[in-house]
Order: C-alpha cells, then sequence, then structure tokens
C-alpha cells in the first residue's frame, strides 16, 4: 500500500468516525438501549514553558442570558467596522457598541438570530437574520429598523455587503441577493442540495470588485456577478467517496479564502484545494478535512483539522511545513492571523497563539465559553462564545 492511499484511507476514517459519532448519538437518544459510542476526549492543555505576552484585552461584554444561550448553539459573528461594533445575541437583542465596549443602543426583535451581523460602514446598515428565514436591517447608528425580507430558507452565517447588494445563502440551497437599500429580491441562484449534510453554510465572500464566491453543501464553489446573480464559473472541491451518502458528504463549509490572485478553500470530505485565479488551474490539492475557514499569511495557507490538529503549508506548492496535534478534540475554531502570529480558539474559550514558523504555541488568552469563529478586524481580534462573552483584544505594544 502506497503512502498516498494510506493517507486518503486516514482522511476517510477522520470523517467516517465524526458523522457516524453525530448519527450515533441521535439515535441512541432516540432508542435508550444504553449503547454509548467511542467519544474522543478533549486533550488537556499542556502549561507554556515560557509564554510572551502578545494581546491586551480592549473590551469583554457579554450579551447573552442563560434562557437565550440554551435555544441554539450556532456561532453568532460580531459586525465591526472602524468606530462601531454591533453585535446579535440569540435571544433577539442587537446591540450597538463604540469600540470602546460602550453600549450605544439595544433593541430586541422577539426572534432568535442564527446568521450573525454583517455591518456595512458606507450605508450605516447592519444586516441580521433569524431561524425563520427573515433577514432585517438596521441603522447602525440608532438602531432603527430600515427594511425586512423573508426567505425561503433560515441563514446561519452573516451576509456580503457589495455593489447595493446584500448577499446571503440560506440552507435550503438558494442563494439570494437582495437591495441593500430596499431589501427587495434582486436575484436568487439554485444550487444543488444533499440528502443528507452538515448543518451549517459558508459565508458568502468577494472574489473580486463585481463577483460574489458562494460555497455550498454539494462540494462546489459558486463564482456569481453580485449585481445580477449570473453565474459565472462553477468548481467542484469537495469529492465524498463511499457507497453511503453519509460517506459521500462533501460539504464546504468553512468560507473560502481569496488572497493575491490564489483562492484556498477546505471541505468536509478532506480536500485544501489551491487554484491561481489568473488561470483558473489548481496549484495544489492536498488531503485535510475541516469545516472551519482557512488562513493564509505571505507563505503560508493554514487550516484547523476536524481532529483538532493546526497544520501549515506552503501557499504556492502545498508541501506541509509544520502539524501540531497539541489542541486534538478540543473543537477548534477557524485559525486567523492576528500581528505576527496564528491564532486558534477552542471548546473552553481559550485562544492560543502560534509562532508561525515553527507552529509552537507561545502565548494564550482566555474568555468564558465556547469559540466557534474567530475575526480579525482592523488587527483587532473579536471573539463571541456560545455563553455570550463578545470580546475584543489588540495587539500588545
Amino acid at each position: 500500500m502506497t503512502p498516498s492511499m494510506r493517507s486518503r484511507k486516514t482522511i476517510k476514517a477522520t470523517v467516517m468516525h465524526v458523522a457516524v459519532l453525530a448519527l450515533m448519538t441521535t439515535a441512541v437518544v432516540g432508542c435508550n438501549r444504553g449503547i454509548k459510542p467511542v467519544v474522543n476526549e478533549p486533550v488537556k492543555l499542556v502549561q507554556i514553558a515560557q509564554p510572551i505576552s502578545l494581546l491586551q484585552p480592549v473590551f469583554n461584554v457579554s450579551v447573552d442570558n442563560k434562557k437565550a444561550i440554551k435555544q441554539d448553539p450556532l456561532s453568532l459573528q460580531v459586525g465591526y467596522d472602524n468606530e462601531q461594533l454591533v453585535v446579535a445575541s440569540r435571544g433577539g437583542d442587537i446591540i450597538g457598541f463604540d469600540n470602546t465596549g460602550k453600549r450605544l443602543w439595544s433593541i430586541n426583535i422577539g426572534k432568535p438570530i442564527t446568521g450573525g451581523v454583517t455591518v456595512d460602514a458606507f450605508s450605516q446598515t447592519a444586516i441580521v437574520s433569524t431561524r425563520d428565514g427573515q433577514v432585517l436591517a438596521f441603522d447602525t447608528t440608532t438602531g432603527a429598523k430600515r427594511w425586512e425580507q423573508q426567505l425561503s430558507g433560515s441563514v446561519l452565517t452573516p451576509a456580503l455587503i457589495t455593489n447595493n447588494r446584500v448577499i446571503l445563502s440560506a440552507n435550503d440551497g438558494f442563494l439570494h441577493g437582495l437591495s441593500l437599500q430596499t431589501g427587495q429580491s434582486v436575484w436568487q441562484f439554485a444550487t444543488q442540495v444533499p440528502a443528507i449534510s452538515i448543518r451549517g453554510t459558508a459565508a458568502p465572500v468577494l472574489l473580486d470588485a463585481k463577483t460574489a464566491l458562494l460555497a455550498t453543501a454539494d462540494g462546489r464553489l459558486h463564482a456569481i456577478t453580485a449585481d445580477n446573480g449570473l453565474p459565472q464559473w462553477s468548481r467542484r472541491i469537495g469529492v465524498g467517496m463511499g457507497s453511503s451518502e453519509i460517506e459521500r458528504m462533501s460539504d464546504v463549509d468553512g468560507m473560502p479564502i481569496v488572497d493575491s490572485n490564489q483562492l484556498f478553500a477546505i471541505s468536509y470530505s478532506g480536500q485544501l484545494i489551491a487554484i491561481d485565479l489568473a488561470s483558473r488551474q489548481v496549484m495544489f490539492v492536498q488531503e485535510l478535512a475541516s469545516l472551519k475557514a482557512l488562513a493564509v499569511n505571505n507563505k503560508q495557507v493554514i487550516a484547523s483539522s476536524l481532529d483538532g490538529k493546526v497544520v501549515a503549508y506552503d501557499r504556492r506548492t502545498g508541501q506541509k511545513l509544520w502539524e501540531n496535534d497539541a489542541l486534538a478534540y478540543r473543537k477548534l475554531t477557524n485559525p486567523v492571523m492576528i500581528g505576527n502570529h496564528i491564532a486558534v480558539g477552542d471548546l473552553e474559550g481559550v485562544v492560543h497563539l502560534f509562532d508561525p514558523a515553527t507552529g509552537t504555541i507561545v502565548s494564550r488568552v482566555q474568555t468564558k465559553g465556547a469559540l466557534t469563529t474567530l475575526q480579525v478586524k482592523n488587527n483587532r481580534l473579536l471573539t463571541q462564545s456560545t455563553s455570550g462573552q463578545v470580546a475584543m483584544w489588540q495587539v500588545a505594544r
């Protein structure tokens, strides 16, 4: 058996373990026969020998109550521009803060919010979406509602605002383009919905000034003109292998990354792909499974895998540069670049900072509650935990 064949079998086994484990857990709850699936316990953290101070806190606030926290474990992301943050809670609160954490306004829409917040600084508009597929726009300075629109399915990720369009990916396979000014539907784009997929969708991103890039549950990337929803191209990157629908799951739930005319994306079925956008040719494919967005710097593309590894590859050749398994099974967030270091969060609210040259953990900061997504805006790190803690850090001086 060749090394590449062993690697493919390892990836497939990892993906199958996670999928079957989820289904086994559901079956046990339903039939109550006392069957206990094997669960990999998260590794315990090892103290850093000589930690260095890399991040200093800007503020930390709580936006959820205990009742709201139990409603939905989905990730909620913070909307942020240079001067203001807009934060949503699972209980339906939408709160405006200045960049020091001072509360400016607060409203409650009476429905659970699922898609986080997107802020457009130019139009001073914040967009949120709800569990029942409602999309709402608010004035970021006052909290006044500007419009609302009902979609065919719920939206589980933040919108993309570009070219006077609000672009959203719904969990029923439809992509929507709405007018930023009125909320009116301008276009819809239907994608194939597999019979079984992971709950969640990737947030749409800009491919270029006029084109949105959307990843879907069938393992594809779609490039669509933002203004009118016309398809430009489509490419499959997730390829599930096997005889069952579970084995063939190929979701792309991690937001694709576009940087320096290169496109990077990763799938649940175990393909990390790099594409040269000038030629639209594949630069490399590496076998790694993840549901989280990638991070890039000048030399590397960095991923957090399903089983809790943090791995760095050369962004041009795909050569593996280092791998760190010190956070195995700790339900890692997406990696991000903050300052000159890589940050990854975990299920205990710890943010770990890695030296990108060696892959060594050199620093940590702590918040309260499990982290699902990290964001970096204007060189500040933003987190919102599942327990409702919103925190901001900046690079220490």
